[in-house]
């Protein structure tokens, strides 16, 4: 009988190891607050995780006239981040705006976003509802390697300064990058982008890898630039395309020439 125990206890071990913890994101907010590291694997993480309203945020700027007031406020995530096999039941947010970003007559617009100062990875992560990161500032690398987006991936004007990994993501609906600059090469290699694959107006400084990338929606490149090399080798275009004013190293491209240049 023991050791029929034991054999069960043994074969149970690795359902046991794969097992999500289900983590409140207010513990995780709490140990940003303190300016602790944050690291979980294969954990399940319940309630939105809201970093915009840190206890280090502050009133960046500040617009006023006789009909529109405007403020922007800055939360500074300033240790380490590190999801691993972890799964976002809740929205998580780096960027916020009440008044989703309508120019009314008397309008007060707040906008609250959030820089990061140092790595941050979410590599083969879920998040089931929304995730936002428009206008965040990545100063150290950024890894959302084989992550899954259930809604869109905003990541519209934000910086990054370290290295950028987006490989094998899955995208379900769009995936915006539109005004985003990448000044070290990004890899996108193996992605799948359900919806609008939003790149118009982004620059890629040192290339970037779309290696058998799936477009099952629009591939958006319009007005894109691109230094050094633009990798499309195996990728698949299913939905439409739009490269109009597309350049590669100064020179205007179109998807056919960028195929033929990948063979």
């Amino acid at each position: 009988m023991r050791n029929l125990q034991i054999l069960l206890v043994l074969l149970l071990l690795p359902v046991i190891a794969l097992a999500q913890t289900k983590v409140n994101a207010s513990e995780i907010i709490a140990k940003i607050n303190r300016g602790e590291a944050v690291s979980y694997k294969n954990a399940e993480i319940v309630g939105d995780l809201d970093m915009t309203r840190l206890k280090n945020m502050k009133l960046k700027n500040q617009k006023s006239d006789s009909k529109y007031n405007s403020k922007e406020y800055i939360s500074t995530v300033t240790a380490p981040l590190n999801f691993v096999n972890c799964t976002f039941k809740g929205n998580v947010m780096a960027y916020f705006n009440p008044d989703n970003g309508a120019n009314m007559l008397n309008s007060s617009n707040e906008v609250y976003n959030t820089n990061f100062t140092r790595e941050v990875n979410f590599e083969n992560c879920i998040f089931e509802r929304e995730s936002a990161f428009k206008y965040s500032e990545f100063e150290g690398g950024a890894s959302f390697a084989g992550s899954r987006f259930s809604d869109e991936a905003l990541f519209k004007y934000s910086k990054f300064r370290g290295a950028i990994n987006f490989n094998n993501a899955r995208f379900r609906g769009d995936a915006n990058f539109k005004y985003v600059t990448f000044p070290v090469k990004v890899s996108f290699a193996g992605a799948t982008f359900g919806g609008e694959a939003n790149f118009k107006y982004a620059k890629f400084d040192e290339g970037v890898n779309f290696q058998k990338a799936v477009f099952d929606g629009t591939a958006n490149f319009k007005y894109a630039k691109i230094s050094d090399s633009f990798n499309i080798r195996g990728a698949n275009f299913k939905g439409g395309d739009d490269f109009k004013y597309t350049k590669l190293n100064n020179r205007q491209v179109s998807l056919t020439t960028l195929l033929e240049m990948s063979r």
